[in-house]
């Protein structure tokens, strides 16, 4: 086609565009494309939310959304919300009518210690009341708490950040590493010989790193950078954490029949931008290993991290295996593993806020520390998210692993899986109750399909129990440690009291959370329930 061609035909073009839009207000031809702008991205967030969440929580997000913009509804929806938060608070807020809002004029100097005394007489008492929380046994004045306490004590202002003065801290700590390294895997051939890490704050904060790691180390061998990660339904809400703090797409697949990891779902979500595959040992809610081999195997074919979450079964699966509980493989031993997370201030009764990130080798490890060159403070280089720790919690936890030894720690974990097992079987007796899947650990969850489970909850809490609660499907877990050896026995028979009692009287108990709890299980917009707990959370901290 010629240049003259060409352009007689641009020019028809622009005549005939012309002469089609002159029958049009200006003002309509500039709004258009505004228009057509708001449009594609009201469009664009409505299939966003329809791929992470389904047809059903896309259409219902953008349904409440315009019927909260009639200011009565908005209204009433606030009442309402105020209402559930004022009842999860339970009265919290009259008991900070004394607390103090600044500095005494005088110092109380060791009179602070009656203060304290008298704060502490009137917690809830929590000796074999709790589900996990307390992993010691027996009196805080004695035994292990004393001596993890007095190990605190001698090291409670020392830093392992300044390596050159504090030298024993950080030995004590490499030690740590090296023993819980050993216990899950490091020693065997299949590991690799390469097994390292660090202490962290607790279990949230080995998460944290482990996805920011496995983040920073696809980036480089990958060059991905709209990272996304799979985690089940049932992984612990610390990687919803991680993935809002280091803006990682998460990818959430449902569990099996069986109540682990679904294998199939997490392969159907594997993709070009994947840098991270989770799987729990077990999962918090309900006590069940993931599938761990399956997992490393697929991580493994598409060359993906892998995150074993040990952080409740670190302490425990090891022993129980050499015990001989038929434990599924979920250490370093599985190929596939990149990275574990194990709690040594659960069942390795440490001091609270010690915990483990471990990894397959030097070269992923090394994308979590951070390093600073151009600060005029000098240079800088720190291996967690905290900078200054207390060397106290690593003492205390190098106490408490080497005090109790192989042998010790055979032992716990002998009483708390017996007294599982027997808890476990005290439940399946009581007819009305049924145990959600197979526990391969300590944590036992239990539900209902004749009573409300809740129901049943707040009965114990009136008992004195505080146990977990738990959602898809409603139930309840406990969580066995050395505090309930003693007392499992009253812990069955308060529980068949209490199914007793909610099934001979059906309905909410004066005082119980039940109702909010049951209302928060059926509500449609989960967006409602995520404004509440804000607020819930605003208003206690």
């Amino acid at each position: 086609m010629s240049s003259t061609v060409m352009v007689g035909s641009f020019h028809h073009f622009r005549s005939s565009a012309n002469s089609f839009l002159s029958q049009y207000e200006p003002i309509i031809l500039v709004s258009a494309p505004l228009l057509a702008l708001v449009v594609a991205r009201a469009l664009h967030c409505f299939f966003t939310v329809l791929q992470e969440k389904g047809l059903k929580a896309a259409v219902l997000g953008i349904v409440v959304s315009l019927v909260k913009l009639i200011p009565i509804v908005d209204a009433y929806i606030a009442s309402e919300k105020k209402k559930v938060v004022e009842k999860l608070q339970s009265g919290n807020k009259s008991n900070r009518d004394d607390w103090r809002t600044e500095l005494p004029s005088i110092g109380l100097g060791k009179g602070v210690m009656e203060k304290l005394a008298e704060a502490n007489s009137k917690d809830v008492p929590w000796k074999g009341k709790c589900s996990g929380t307390i992993y010691i046994n027996g009196d805080p004045s004695e035994g292990h708490f004393a001596l993890t306490n007095e190990a605190y004590s001698m090291f409670s202002h020392t830093n392992p950040l300044h390596q050159d003065v504090f030298r024993s801290v950080a030995r004590f700590e490499a030690e740590v590493v090296a023993m819980t390294a050993a216990i899950l895997g490091s020693k065997e051939k299949e590991s690799g010989g390469q097994i390292c890490g660090n202490m962290t704050s607790g279990g949230t904060e080995s998460i944290l790193l482990a996805v920011k790691t496995s983040r920073d180390f696809m980036k480089a061998k990958k060059g991905i950078t709209k990272p996304e990660m799979i985690i089940a339904e049932s992984a612990h809400s610390a990687y919803d954490k991680a993935a809002q703090y280091f803006n990682i797409k998460l990818r959430r697949i449902p569990v099996n029949k069986n109540f682990v990891a679904d294998v199939k779902a997490v392969r159907r979500c594997i993709n070009r931008n994947t840098i991270l595959i989770i799987g729990s040992a077990p999962g918090f809610p309900h006590g069940l290993v993931d599938p761990i081999e399956e997992l490393g195997e697929l991580a493994n074919r598409y060359d993906v991290c892998f995150h074993v979450d040990l952080c409740l079964g670190g302490f425990v699966l090891p022993f129980a295996r050499k015990l001989g509980y038929p434990i599924p493989p979920f250490d370093f031993c599985v190929r596939g593993v990149t990275s574990i997370s194990a709690d040594v201030h659960k069942y390795g009764l440490a001091p609270k806020g010690t915990s483990i990130i471990l990894y397959r080798n030097h070269e992923i490890r090394k994308h979590q520390f951070v390093a600073v060159t151009e600060w005029s403070g000098g240079m800088y280089v720190s291996p967690t998210i905290a900078g200054s720790r207390s060397g106290g919690l690593i003492a205390g936890a190098w106490a408490a692993m080497v005090s109790l030894g192989l042998n010790g720690y055979l032992e716990n974990t002998r009483q708390i899986m017996e007294v599982s097992k027997k808890i476990q079987k005290g439940i399946e007796e009581i007819p009305e109750l049924f145990i959600i899947g197979k526990p391969d650990m300590t944590v036992i969850a239990f539900a209902s399909s004749v009573i409300d489970i809740f129901e049943v909850n707040d009965i114990l809490s009136s008992k004195g129990w505080h146990l977990n609660v738990l959602q898809r499907p409603n139930s309840v877990h406990i969580c066995v440690t050395l505090q309930h050896v003693p007392v499992y026995e009253d812990f069955l028979n308060d529980l068949r009291e209490s199914v007793k009692t909610v099934k001979a009287n059906p309905g909410p108990v004066t005082g119980g959370l039940a109702p909010i709890y049951g209302a928060a299980g059926k509500m449609p917009d989960r967006g409602l329930l995520h404004d509440v707990l804000l607020e819930f959370m605003d208003s206690n901290c």
